[in-house]
């Protein structure tokens, strides 16, 4: 009986001696989740990419889309993205400025209804005002890039203009019940959409190639 009561009064030592062992066990415990939270998803040359970056891409794509690609989906235009990344970066391609990423942003802005609508989008993104920045800015980077690159190899036939006005501006018009704009107006809009379109198909055969060139090992597991 006398033992038991005092083994039940244990010295004020122990018992802080315990206390900080449990809040070390916390803490390791809790850096074990945070390192299951982001793990490393790819492999990519002697790079790597994180699962956090997949989840950045995606909630910038749930801002600007509305929704966004499977975790696997994100994964390969993360990987493409490094392809174009590591080329710009080889031949000293500019970042943009600050005032150009918030131009980027200031259209994106634009692009919605209202002020409301983009403010409700961002809250559901959990993006920050400097994130979206940042993301605005690389993906800035990465499309000046590709249209530096691919933009003199594309050629428009005169002909090609006059079709995507006859069959896509004027037919679109009368669907709507609307005049269609002359085609004088409309030449310079059709013709960089027509260049935008062959850059993504030069771009897309590029990376195509260059995606045998480099060792990729992929690591993503769990659902998407």
């Amino acid at each position: 009986m006398n033992r038991t009561r005092q083994s039940a009064r244990w010295p004020l030592v122990v018992i802080v001696a315990m206390l900080a062992m449990l809040l070390l066990l916390g803490t390791f415990c809790s850096g074990l989740r945070a390192e299951e939270i982001d793990r490393v998803v790819a492999r990519i040359e002697n790079d790597v990419l994180l699962l956090s970056d997949v989840r950045a891409l995606s909630r910038y794509q749930q801002l600007v889309d509305g929704k966004s690609e499977s975790d696997a989906q994100i994964l390969d235009r993360l990987i493409d993205q490094w392809v174009v990344r590591s080329e710009a970066e080889t031949s000293r391609f500019p970042r943009p400025s600050n005032a150009d990423a918030q131009r980027a942003v200031e259209r994106l802005k634009k692009s919605f209804a209202s002020p409301e609508e983009y403010q409700a989008r961002q809250k559901a993104s959990g993006l920050t005002d400097a994130q979206i920045q940042q993301m605005a800015a690389e993906q800035l980077y990465l499309t000046n890039y590709l249209d530096s690159r691919f933009r003199p190899a594309v050629h428009i036939d005169p002909k090609a203009v006059e079709d995507f006005y006859n069959q896509g501006v004027v037919v679109r018009a009368k669907e709507r019940g609307e005049t269609p704009p002359s085609f004088e107006a409309s030449r310079d809009y059709i013709q960089e959409v027509l260049i935008q379109q062959g850059i993504t198909e030069e771009a897309n055969h590029w990376l195509n190639e260059s995606r045998d060139r480099i060792h990729v090992e992929k690591l993503l597991s769990g659902p998407s």
